[in-house]
C-alpha cells in the first residue's frame, strides 16, 4: 500500500519535503492559505486543499482545518515541516486521535519539552545537571525575589511556555526582578496565551552547544554530531557552526 502525507507547512521547507517524498515514493498532500495558491510549493504537490483564509491562525495553525484536510484526503500521515505546529503538542495529539501519523515526537515527549518546568523536573529525574533556579511556577514577585536571593544575582526571569527568544528577562537585582517580572508576566500572557513564569541562575558568557538527535518508533538512535550556537542576538542563534570549537571529541569510525 502506497503512503500518502499531508503537508502542513508553506515555502522552502514544503518543496524539501515534496521533493524527499517523490524520492521514496510517497504522494503529497499540501495544504495552502489563499495568499499561497500560486506558490511554487502547491504547484509541485500531487494534490492541493486550499485552507480558505489569509492568516496564519486561519489556515496553518489551525488544528481542526488540517486534521480535516488530512482526513479528506485519506492522508496517513502529516509532516509539520518547522514552526506553526510543529513543536504544538495538542496538535500531535489531534494526530494521534484521530489514527495519522505525526512526524516527528510523540504528544507527551512535546508536552515535556514545551513546559520549561516539567523538562527541568524530567531531566533532574533522569539525573541530568540542570540550572538551579525555582522548583515550580511563580505565584508573585515576592516569591521570584525570595528564589533569586537564595540561588544568588544575576538571574533569568522566563516564561514557562515561551521560546524564539521572547518571554526572557535577566535581573540584577530585587527591584528589577519585581519589574521584569511584570514585564515578562504581559509579554508571555500577550505571545504564548499562558502567563506562568520561573526563574533560573542567569550564565555569564556560556557557550551554547546543541547535539541533534534522531530516533524512529523503533528504537534506532543516529546523532548528528554537535553545533556551536554560541553567536546570538536577543536569546536567538544568528550562526551554528558544526563542529564546534569549544569541544574536543574524539570520533570513531562507524
Amino acid at each position: 500500500m502506497k503512503m500518502k502525507l499531508l503537508i502542513a507547512n508553506r515555502g522552502e521547507i514544503a518543496l524539501r519535503i515534496i521533493r524527499t517524498c517523490r524520492k521514496l515514493g510517497i504522494r503529497t498532500v499540501l495544504v495552502h492559505s489563499d495568499p499561497d495558491r500560486e506558490s511554487l510549493p502547491v504547484y509541485y504537490a500531487d494534490e492541493r486543499y486550499p485552507l480558505g483564509g489569509s492568516t496564519p491562525a486561519e489556515t496553518y495553525l489551525n488544528i481542526t482545518k488540517i486534521i480535516k484536510a488530512a482526513l479528506g484526503t485519506c492522508c496517513d500521515a502529516i509532516h509539520p515541516g518547522y514552526g506553526f505546529l510543529a513543536e504544538d503538542a495538542s496538535f500531535v495529539a489531534a494526530c494521534e486521535e484521530n489514527h495519522l501519523t505525526f512526524v516527528g515526537p510523540p504528544s507527551d515527549a512535546l508536552e515535556k519539552l514545551g513546559n520549561k518546568l516539567l523538562a527541568r523536573r524530567t531531566m533532574h529525574e533522569a539525573q541530568v545537571p540542570i540550572i538551579p533556579g525555582s522548583d515550580g511556577q511563580l505565584r508573585d514577585e515576592d516569591e521570584a525575589v525570595e528564589v533569586a536571593e537564595r540561588i544568588g544575582y544575576p538571574v533569568i526571569i522566563k516564561a514557562v511556555y515561551g521560546g524564539g527568544g521572547r518571554g526572557m528577562r535577566m535581573a540584577r537585582t530585587a527591584e528589577e526582578v519585581r519589574r521584569f517580572f511584570r514585564v515578562t508576566k504581559l509579554e508571555s500572557a500577550s505571545a504564548f496565551g499562558r502567563d506562568v513564569l520561573y526563574i533560573e541562575k542567569q550564565l555569564i558568557d556560556p557557550r551554547h552547544v546543541e547535539i541533534q538527535a534522531l530516533a524512529d518508533s523503533r528504537g534506532k538512535i543516529v546523532t548528528l554530531g554537535e553545533r556551536e550556537c554560541s553567536i546570538q542576538r536577543r536569546h536567538q542563534k544568528l550562526l551554528e557552526e558544526a563542529p564546534s570549537v569549544a569541544l574536543e571529541i574524539k570520533r570513531f569510525d562507524a
